[in-house]
Protein backbone atom coordinates (compact mmCIF):
# COMPACT_ATOMS: atom_id res chain seq x y z
CA UNK A 1 0.00 0.00 0.00
CA UNK A 2 1.22 3.59 -1.09
CA UNK A 3 0.79 6.69 0.65
CA UNK A 4 0.16 9.68 -0.52
CA UNK A 5 2.77 12.54 0.15
CA UNK A 6 2.52 14.42 3.14
CA UNK A 7 1.14 18.15 2.18
CA UNK A 8 3.63 20.51 3.89
CA UNK A 9 1.98 23.03 5.95
CA UNK A 10 3.07 26.37 7.73
CA UNK A 11 2.53 26.17 11.47
CA UNK A 12 1.20 29.04 13.28
CA UNK A 13 2.28 29.11 17.32
CA UNK A 14 0.19 31.15 19.68
CA UNK A 15 2.57 31.45 22.30
CA UNK A 16 0.41 34.00 24.71
CA UNK A 17 -1.36 32.31 28.13
CA UNK A 18 -3.07 35.32 28.14
CA UNK A 19 -6.72 34.69 27.97
CA UNK A 20 -6.87 38.69 25.99
CA UNK A 21 -3.58 37.83 24.37
CA UNK A 22 -3.32 40.78 20.99
CA UNK A 23 -0.36 37.91 20.21
CA UNK A 24 -3.01 35.26 19.52
CA UNK A 25 -4.82 38.22 17.41
CA UNK A 26 -2.26 38.68 15.47
CA UNK A 27 -1.82 35.06 14.77
CA UNK A 28 -4.95 34.26 13.96
CA UNK A 29 -4.40 37.21 11.11
CA UNK A 30 -1.33 35.65 9.86
CA UNK A 31 -3.35 32.12 9.63
CA UNK A 32 -6.09 33.75 8.02
CA UNK A 33 -3.59 35.67 5.39
CA UNK A 34 -1.82 32.33 4.86
CA UNK A 35 -4.50 30.65 3.95
CA UNK A 36 -6.01 33.26 1.30
CA UNK A 37 -3.25 32.58 -0.77
CA UNK A 38 -3.97 28.89 -0.80
CA UNK A 39 -1.21 27.50 1.92
CA UNK A 40 -1.75 24.98 4.41
CA UNK A 41 -1.76 25.87 7.99
CA UNK A 42 -1.71 24.51 11.47
CA UNK A 43 -2.00 25.86 14.69
CA UNK A 44 -0.44 25.50 17.65
CA UNK A 45 -2.03 27.92 20.61
CA UNK A 46 -0.33 27.14 24.03
CA UNK A 47 -3.07 28.50 25.88
CA UNK A 48 -5.53 25.68 24.51
CA UNK A 49 -2.85 22.95 24.21
CA UNK A 50 -0.02 23.80 27.19
CA UNK A 51 3.63 22.15 27.18
CA UNK A 52 5.33 21.32 30.19
CA UNK A 53 8.24 23.54 31.59
CA UNK A 54 11.38 22.60 30.21
CA UNK A 55 13.27 20.37 32.29
CA UNK A 56 15.97 18.13 30.12
CA UNK A 57 13.97 14.96 31.42
CA UNK A 58 10.18 14.27 32.54
CA UNK A 59 9.11 17.44 30.13
CA UNK A 60 9.92 14.83 27.31
CA UNK A 61 7.58 11.69 28.73
CA UNK A 62 4.47 13.95 27.94
CA UNK A 63 1.85 13.74 25.53
CA UNK A 64 2.52 17.67 25.00
CA UNK A 65 5.77 17.50 24.15
CA UNK A 66 5.19 14.81 21.61
CA UNK A 67 2.54 16.93 19.85
CA UNK A 68 4.58 19.89 20.00
CA UNK A 69 7.19 18.78 18.55
CA UNK A 70 5.80 16.90 15.89
CA UNK A 71 3.68 19.79 14.56
CA UNK A 72 7.16 21.75 14.71
CA UNK A 73 8.80 18.94 12.84
CA UNK A 74 6.73 18.11 10.25
CA UNK A 75 6.55 21.94 8.88
CA UNK A 76 8.25 23.18 6.69
CA UNK A 77 7.42 27.11 8.00
CA UNK A 78 6.41 28.08 11.32
CA UNK A 79 5.17 31.84 12.34
CA UNK A 80 5.97 32.40 16.30
CA UNK A 81 3.17 34.58 17.62
CA UNK A 82 4.31 36.03 20.83
CA UNK A 83 3.93 38.74 23.44
CA UNK A 84 7.01 41.02 24.59
CA UNK A 85 7.56 41.37 28.13
CA UNK A 86 10.68 43.13 30.07
CA UNK A 87 11.70 44.19 26.95
CA UNK A 88 12.20 40.45 25.71
CA UNK A 89 10.32 37.25 24.14
CA UNK A 90 7.49 36.20 26.68
CA UNK A 91 8.77 33.38 28.42
CA UNK A 92 6.15 30.72 26.95
CA UNK A 93 7.67 31.21 23.58
CA UNK A 94 10.86 30.55 25.12
CA UNK A 95 9.80 27.36 26.70
CA UNK A 96 8.59 25.83 23.62
CA UNK A 97 11.83 26.43 21.81
CA UNK A 98 14.08 25.25 24.54
CA UNK A 99 11.52 22.21 25.09
CA UNK A 100 11.44 20.99 21.08
CA UNK A 101 15.08 22.52 20.74
CA UNK A 102 16.81 19.95 23.00
CA UNK A 103 19.06 17.62 20.75
CA UNK A 104 21.17 14.62 22.79
CA UNK A 105 20.29 12.06 24.95
CA UNK A 106 18.34 9.18 23.99
CA UNK A 107 18.09 10.01 19.96
CA UNK A 108 16.72 13.25 20.75
CA UNK A 109 17.11 15.79 17.65
CA UNK A 110 15.50 19.50 17.74
CA UNK A 111 12.47 20.08 15.74
CA UNK A 112 13.58 23.21 14.45
CA UNK A 113 16.66 22.35 11.77
CA UNK A 114 15.94 24.71 8.43
CA UNK A 115 13.09 26.34 8.94
CA UNK A 116 11.78 29.37 7.36
CA UNK A 117 10.53 31.37 10.80
CA UNK A 118 8.67 34.99 11.08
CA UNK A 119 7.74 36.72 14.42
CA UNK A 120 4.87 38.81 15.16
CA UNK A 121 5.02 40.41 17.99
CA UNK A 122 2.62 42.61 20.49
CA UNK A 123 4.28 44.67 22.91
CA UNK A 124 2.93 47.87 25.22
CA UNK A 125 5.27 50.19 24.02
CA UNK A 126 7.21 51.37 20.65
CA UNK A 127 10.68 51.33 22.14
CA UNK A 128 10.82 47.04 22.52
CA UNK A 129 10.06 46.23 18.89
CA UNK A 130 13.84 45.18 18.70
CA UNK A 131 13.15 42.22 21.97
CA UNK A 132 12.58 39.34 19.66
CA UNK A 133 16.12 39.96 17.97
CA UNK A 134 17.61 37.69 20.80
CA UNK A 135 15.76 34.81 20.09
CA UNK A 136 16.13 35.18 16.17
CA UNK A 137 19.89 35.11 16.24
CA UNK A 138 19.54 32.00 18.55
CA UNK A 139 17.19 30.37 16.20
CA UNK A 140 19.38 31.13 13.16
CA UNK A 141 22.95 30.10 14.95
CA UNK A 142 21.17 26.85 17.15
CA UNK A 143 19.08 25.69 13.96
CA UNK A 144 20.47 26.84 10.76
CA UNK A 145 16.74 28.69 10.64
CA UNK A 146 15.84 31.47 7.92
CA UNK A 147 14.22 34.18 9.66
CA UNK A 148 12.16 36.30 7.97
CA UNK A 149 13.87 39.87 7.73
CA UNK A 150 10.08 41.37 7.70
CA UNK A 151 8.65 41.23 11.17
CA UNK A 152 5.14 42.30 12.79
CA UNK A 153 5.26 44.70 15.91
CA UNK A 154 2.05 45.92 17.00
CA UNK A 155 1.27 47.85 20.44
CA UNK A 156 -2.07 48.91 22.15
CA UNK A 157 -2.10 52.11 20.00
CA UNK A 158 -1.87 49.89 16.66
CA UNK A 159 -5.17 48.14 17.11
CA UNK A 160 -8.73 50.00 16.27
CA UNK A 161 -11.44 50.68 19.11
CA UNK A 162 -13.23 47.64 17.36
CA UNK A 163 -10.23 45.38 17.50
CA UNK A 164 -8.83 45.52 14.38
CA UNK A 165 -5.60 46.25 13.07
CA UNK A 166 -4.44 49.62 11.83
CA UNK A 167 -4.08 50.06 8.45
CA UNK A 168 -0.35 50.29 8.57
CA UNK A 169 -0.08 46.97 10.65
CA UNK A 170 -2.49 45.06 8.64
CA UNK A 171 -0.38 46.35 5.47
CA UNK A 172 2.87 45.52 7.76
CA UNK A 173 1.61 41.89 8.21
CA UNK A 174 0.31 41.24 4.70
CA UNK A 175 3.51 41.76 3.39
CA UNK A 176 5.28 39.98 6.16
CA UNK A 177 3.56 36.84 5.62
CA UNK A 178 4.27 37.60 1.54
CA UNK A 179 7.91 37.10 2.58
CA UNK A 180 7.56 34.49 4.29
CA UNK A 181 5.48 32.68 1.54
CA UNK A 182 8.24 33.54 -0.97
CA UNK A 183 11.09 32.04 1.35
CA UNK A 184 9.18 28.78 2.02
CA UNK A 185 8.52 28.23 -1.52
CA UNK A 186 11.61 29.08 -3.15
CA UNK A 187 13.79 27.13 -0.12
CA UNK A 188 11.78 24.18 -0.03
CA UNK A 189 13.95 21.66 -2.60
CA UNK A 190 17.43 23.06 -0.62
CA UNK A 191 19.95 20.56 -1.55
CA UNK A 192 21.39 20.65 2.23
CA UNK A 193 20.16 19.59 5.65
CA UNK A 194 21.46 20.85 8.86
CA UNK A 195 21.97 18.93 12.21
CA UNK A 196 23.40 20.09 15.40
CA UNK A 197 26.94 21.64 14.69
CA UNK A 198 29.12 25.06 15.47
Amino acid sequence: MTHAPRRPYTLVISSSLDAGSKSRRLARAARAELESTGATTRLLDLRETPVPAFDNGDSFDSEAFNRAHALIDGADSVVVAMPVYNWSAGSAAKNLIELTGATGEDGRRAAWFDKIVTFLCAGGLPHSYMAYSALAASMMLDFKCIVNPYVVYATERDWTTSDALSETVATRLRKTIAVHSELRDRLRDRAYSSDWEI
